[in-house]
């Protein structure tokens, strides 16, 4: 007969008593207490000194925050404002205002920037393309609405699909290769996306994206010249909504945007971003992320509410044979003081993790849904290949999670082997306090390639159903955690 779950923690935390209490290698006591195939790791020296000693590290990682906020600083612009209504655009909700977005967004660049505003009403568009030192401002109640006609984002442009570029729809709001952009307000920006128009391109029955998705991750594989990639129309790959493509000194706030095709906020290859105080509203659409920075340095997301059809915030680096190509990482992303409810991950890393994402802090952060599969989640595969590491968090609430509070999965996909194993450790969890999830932890390696240094101190999860599953990891460490109940 096998043991309940309770009887497996139950027989983990006598294990843990018996090893020392005060610092708990858990893969091994796992190994142990649960039967859980291909646990490894090794004990440290406990005590006194040696939590002085990671004490001391982290505080010296999270001394890097001050002088990361203080290189992003919004970008700032000329005081002149260029009403779309002063070029022809109708606000009933059916009038399509593309050419007027499109000559509002010029007339601002020829006078050396300022703002593009958008008054209340239903403004029915299709791509807007923004320009250098163009900030594009929604006043309260005004709703920009994208079409549902794929046409309306053509022609193709220069962007970036799960990790590979591509030429493809344009993303609805788009910039490449800009300098000071912003999206700014009280207003909505509404994809118009549901069952019927474009998400369905995500699954069988055909059309669906399955066969062009393929047909990208060959021609990466192969080396075919981005400019040869030719999608679009004939076929189903989707845009993003708001995607701003190696762009210098970003701003997006107060906005509300809901329903993309799949990923709502895709910063590629920007430095110095700031996302401040939106709220992301789209938990139905499949692969709806709320903000995915991929290959960005510095990068601050505060005060922002994300209620999503897949992970709230997703830092990501280039895919498979295209990543290693491009080889930009991710560096210096602060998440501080937002709130998750529906999604896959609250705070993730990957999977597109081949760049390499390294130095970000999270803290201050609510999550919590019985449609929140995970708070904290770092997702890769052997094809990835990359790193993952120094990735620091703190004073986190979780309230309830549908999974697991805590996973690192180096198997994402169900893929064990292959030729390109990630790097990743150096994970360090303080003060994080989660109410009831099936269980705290869910860390899978690869054989021969653990993960490297999970450590959780300060930490309570208060109602945790089932055993924890924990393989291939060497350096996992727990301090002053406590379990349903009882410190392990």
């Amino acid at each position: 007969m096998q043991p309940s779950p309770a009887h497996s923690r139950r027989r983990f935390l006598a294990l843990a008593a018996g090893a020392g209490g005060a610092l708990l290698t858990a893969p091994a006591a796992y190994a142990q207490a649960t039967g859980v195939a291909g646990a490894t790791g090794s004990a440290s020296a406990a005590g006194p000194a040696a939590e002085a000693a990671e004490a001391a590290q982290a505080a010296a990682a999270w001394a890097r925050v001050p002088a990361i906020r203080r290189r992003i600083r919004p970008p700032r612009f000329p005081s002149r404002t260029f009403p779309i209504t002063g070029h022809g655009a109708v606000g009933d909700g059916t009038t399509k205002c593309t050419q007027a977005f499109r000559e509002a967004v010029e007339a601002c660049a020829a006078a050396g920037g300022g703002r593009v505003l958008v008054p209340a009403g239903i403004w029915l568009t299709g791509a807007i393309h923004l320009a250098d030192n163009v900030e594009l401002h929604l006043e309260a109640d005004a709703t920009i609405r994208f079409s549902r006609d794929p046409a309306d984002y053509l022609p193709v442009v220069f962007t970036r699909y799960e990790g590979i570029e591509l030429m493809n729809y344009s993303p609805f709001i788009y910039a490449h290769g800009r300098t000071n952009v912003a999206i700014t307000g009280s207003g909505v920006i509404d994809g118009q996306a549901d069952a019927t128009h474009w998400w369905d391109w995500s699954s069988d029955p055909a059309p669906s994206e399955g066969p062009d998705k393929k047909l990208l991750a060959q021609q990466a594989e192969s080396g075919v010249p981005v400019a040869e990639r030719v999608f679009g129309e004939g076929h189903y790959l989707r845009p993003n909504l708001i995607q701003l493509y190696r762009c210098r000194n970003v701003l997006i706030e107060g906005v509300t945007v809901r329903d993309s095709p799949m990923w709502n906020i895709h910063p590629v290859l920007c430095e110095n971003v700031t996302i401040r105080g939106i709220t992301v509203d789209s938990p139905r659409g499949p692969n709806n992320d709320g903000c995915d920075p991929e290959s960005c340095v510095d990068v601050l997301i505060e005060r922002c509410e994300f209620n999503t059809g897949d992970d709230c915030v997703a830092i990501k680096a280039g895919k498979n044979a295209d990543g290693r190509r491009v080889n930009e990482p991710s560096m210096n992303v602060l998440v501080d003081s937002c709130v998750m409810r529906d999604g896959n991950g609250g705070v993730t890393v990957g999977s597109e993790t081949t760049g390499g994402v390294r130095w970000v802090f999270a803290w201050n952060c609510t999550m919590s849904s019985a449609r929140l599969e995970r708070a904290i989640r770092i997702k890769t595969n052997p094809e990835r290949g990359g790193y993952v590491k120094d990735l620091y968090f703190k004073d986190i609430t979780v309230g309830q999670a549908a999974d697991s509070v805590v996973e690192v999965a180096l198997n994402y996909e169900n893929k064990h082997t292959g030729p390109y194993f990630p790097d990743v450790g150096t994970i360090d969890i303080r003060g994080l306090r989660a109410g009831t999830a099936p269980r705290a932890f869910y860390l899978i390696g690869n054989p021969g390639n653990p993960i490297k240094g999970v450590r959780v101190s300060n930490s309570v999860f208060e109602q945790m159903a089932e055993a924890d599953v924990v393989t291939d990891v060497s350096g996992f460490e727990l301090r002053n955690v406590w379990v349903n109940g009882r410190r392990v």
